[in-house]
C-alpha cells in the first residue's frame, strides 16, 4: 500500500446529519492530517468505513493483498459526487486500467513507473457518473498469461492476494484483487477485466456477482491488453442490481476503440426492470455436460434449479460438448494478439518506463529474476514471442469464434429454443500453491464460450460447497446483456439458500 491510514475519528454533530472528521494517514512517506467539517453523514461514514476496513484486513490482520493503492481521504471526493447517478459510491480499479492518481502496473515491476497521467475513458465516465475512484487493486500478473503454471492473485507488484473466506485457497484470476475487495467490504464495488474467465472465476470462489459484458460494450482504451478478440471490463458487485449500475455508468460507445462502435446504441439504464424481472416461463439451456464431476458442486447446483423452476423457469436439458480445436485456436489467438496489442501499449505509454516491446518484457523479467521468476516462468510470454504467422492466426481467430459464437451459444439458444444458458461457473477455490500453480476443478462451466464468442456472461452466488463459494452462470446472445442480467436479478431473488460469509481466516 503506498497510502496507509493511521488515524481516523468520526465527530457526529447534535441534530445534525453532517459529521466532522479528522484523518491522519501516511502517504509515500510523508504525515499528513486532513480535518473535514460538515459533509453528509452517511456519504463520509461510507467511504471513511471502506478505507478504515482496507487498513484493518488489507494492511494488517489476514492481509489480503487485494488493493494496492488507495485514496485515505475519498471521502472528500464522494462528498462532491452525491447529486449524480453513482451519488458517490467508491469504486476500486483493477490494476492494468489506468487512472490519473496512480501508476499502472499491471502486476509487472516493469511497469512500477507506468505514470501515464490520464484516466482511462471507462474512468472518465465513471466520474462523470458520480462515482469516485477509491484505490487500485491487485490482480494475477499481466492477467495471468505469462506462465503456464501460476498462481492466481499473485504480483511482483503485491504479492498473493487472498481469498476471503478462506484465506489458504485461491482468489482465482487475474481480477483477484477486485473480487477479493468487494467479498471483503473494502468498496461498494469493483471493475475488473476479462479475456477468458478472469472476471467469472474470481466472482465465484469469492462469493459474489460478476458481469462479463459483450464485448464491444466498454471501451478498452488505456487497458493494459491482452486480447483485442476478447478483452472486455465488467463490474464486480455485491448483487446484480449494483453491477447493472456501474455497468450503466461505464459504458458507450469510444472513437479509440473499433469493437464499441455499436455501444451507445445499446447503452440504456441497465437497472431498468430488474427489481421486478421474473423467471416465469423463460426457457433456460441447462448445460449438464459443463456441471463436472464433482458432487458437491452439482448438488449445490440442483439447489439452484430447484429454485429456478420454482420460480416458473423452464428448464431444457442441453447434451454439448464443444469441438477441441476451439481452444487450440482460441491459445492461438491470445498468443498472437498478446504480443502485438502490449506491444502497441507499451509504445504508446507517455510514462518513463523500461519496456515497449514483450520481448523488452522477457528481458526485463530475466534480469530480475529473483522477484519475477522466483515462483513461475515465463513460457508464455516466450510463445506469444514466436507467434507471428498472421495466415494461421486469422484462420484460428475465424474457427474459433465460429465455434464460440454462430455454432455454439447462437446455435445452442436457437435449437433449444432457450433464452439463456446456464451452468456452474466453476469449481471452490483450491489451495494457494506457489510452487506447483493452480489446481482447478476439471470440466466446471461454459464460460469460454462466452469469452471467445465476446457475448454477455454473468455469475451470481449460488451456494458453496464447506464455506466455499460456487456461482451460476448466465450466458446469452451478443448484446444481450439487459437481458442476461434481469435473469440473474430475477434468480437472486428466489435463491432458497444462504450465502457463505468471508471468515478471514484458513479454510477449517
Amino acid at each position: 500500500m503506498r497510502s496507509t491510514l493511521l488515524t481516523a475519528s468520526l465527530l457526529f454533530l447534535a441534530a445534525s446529519p453532517a459529521v466532522s472528521q479528522q484523518l491522519e494517514y501516511e502517504d509515500e512517506g510523508r504525515l499528513k492530517t486532513i480535518i473535514i467539517q460538515e459533509l453528509p453523514s452517511s456519504v463520509v461514514v461510507a467511504a471513511d468505513a471502506y478505507v478504515n476496513r482496507i487498513a484493518a484486513l488489507d494492511d494488517a490482520g489476514p492481509v489480503l493483498n487485494a488493493v494496492i493503492d488507495y485514496d485515505p481521504v475519498a471521502a472528500l471526493a464522494a462528498i462532491a459526487n452525491t447529486e449524480r447517478h453513482l451519488g458517490g459510491r467508491t469504486i476500486l480499479v483493477k490494476d492494468n486500467i489506468e487512472t490519473v492518481e496512480w501508476p499502472t502496473t499491471a502486476g509487472s515491476l516493469a511497469l512500477a513507473d507506468n505514470r501515464t497521467g490520464r484516466d482511462a475513458p471507462l474512468i472518465a465516465r465513471l466520474r462523470e457518473a458520480g462515482g469516485v475512484v477509491l484505490g487500485k487493486t491487485n490482480l494475477s500478473e499481466w492477467a495471468n498469461i505469462r506462465s503456464s503454471n501460476s498462481s492466481s492473485g499473485w504480483s511482483a507488484i503485491e504479492g498473493q492476494t487472498r481469498n476471503p473466506h478462506a484465506t489458504d485457497r485461491s482468489p482465482c484470476g487475474s481480477s483477484s484483487g477486485s473480487a477479493v475487495a468487494v467479498a471483503a467490504g473494502f468498496a461498494w464495488a469493483a471493475i475488473g477485466t476479462e479475456t477468458d474467465g478472469s472476471i467469472s472465476c474470481p466472482a465465484s470462489v469469492n462469493g459474489i456477482v460478476g458481469f462479463k459484458p459483450t464485448v464491444g460494450m466498454v471501451s478498452r482504451t488505456h487497458i493494459v491488453p491482452l486480447s483485442h478478440s476478447q478483452d472486455t471490463a465488467g463490474p464486480m458487485a455485491n448483487s446484480v442490481y449494483d453491477a447493472a449500475l456501474l455497468l450503466s455508468a461505464i459504458a458507450g460507445s469510444d472513437p479509440a476503440d473499433a469493437a464499441t462502435a455499436e455501444a451507445d446504441a445499446h447503452v440504456v439504464d441497465l437497472t431498468e426492470g430488474l427489481q421486478a424481472a421474473s423467471l416465469t416461463s423463460v426457457r433456460l439451456g441447462v448445460m449438464r455436460n459443463q456441471v463436472g464431476e464433482n458432487a458437491q458442486v452439482a448438488e449445490v447446483f440442483e439447489q439452484a434449479l430447484d429454485d429456478l423452476r420454482a420460480a416458473g423457469a423452464i428448464l431444457v436439458e442441453i447434451d454439448y460438448t464443444p469441438d477441441e480445436s476451439m481452444w487450440d485456436d482460441e491459445y492461438t489467438v491470445l498468443l498472437y494478439e498478446l504480443r502485438e496489442d502490449l506491444g502497441a501499449y507499451l509504445r504508446g505509454s507517455p510514462a518513463d518506463i523500461p519496456v515497449r516491446s514483450l520481448q523488452d518484457v522477457i528481458a526485463f523479467n530475466e534480469a530480475h529474476a529473483d522477484i519475477e521468476l522466483r515462483w513461475f516462468g515465463q513460457d508464455i510470454f516466450e510463445l506469444a514471442e514466436m507467434t507471428r504467422d498472421r495466415e494461421a492466426y486469422e484462420q484460428a481467430r475465424a474457427n474459433s469464434f465460429r465455434l464460440a459464437g454462430p455454432e455454439g451459444i447462437d446455435r445452442l439458444l436457437a435449437e433449444h429454443e432457450v433464452a439463456f444458458l446456464i451452468a456452474p461457473t466453476e469449481g471452490p477455490a483450491w489451495p494457494i500453491d506457489l510452487v506447483l500453480g493452480d489446481h482447478f476443478t476439471p470440466g466446471i462451466g461454459a464460460g469460454s464460450l462466452a469469452a471467445i464468442a465476446g457475448y454477455p456472461h454473468l455469475t451470481v452466488p449460488m451456494g458453496d460447497v464447506e464455506g466455499l463459494p460456487v456461482g451460476l452462470s448466465f450466458i446469452g446472445e451478443r448484446w444481450g446483456d439487459h437481458a442476461v442480467l434481469q435473469a440473474g436479478a430475477a434468480y437472486e431473488s428466489v435463491r432458497s439458500v444462504s450465502l457463505a460469509e468471508p471468515g478471514f481466516a484458513p479454510w477449517r
